[in-house]
């Protein structure tokens, strides 16, 4: 078994895919700022270490999530980030 890495906006979001026990996943990092991802499918954003606060689809606040916090983002949608701190996440991907 091999894993998949990925780097997103010029390297400041790199990530290692893998299988979990239960569901594809992606463990990384993102650098201090701000991005836009597209979710494909369902995701379970867990914060590892930081923060990360997030825009979810159609919601114009925003709403922090800090280490041990976990959050849902709908599957065909964007959502953007802000990064203040250097982050650590884990992703499930439902199937």
């Amino acid at each position: 078994m091999s894993f998949e890495t990925n780097e997103y906006f010029d390297g400041n979001v790199t990530s290692i895919a893998f299988q979990s026990e239960t569901l594809p996943a992606t463990v990384g990092v993102m650098e201090v700022g701000e991005y836009t991802f597209d979710a494909g499918a369902k995701e379970y954003m867990t914060v590892v270490s930081g923060n990360l606060t997030i825009q979810f689809p159609g919601y114009p606040e925003w709403t922090t999530f800090n280490a041990g916090e976990t959050f849902e983002v709908p599957a065909n949608t964007s959502f953007n980030v802000k990064v203040t701190v250097q982050t650590a996440y884990l992703c499930l991907y439902e199937k």
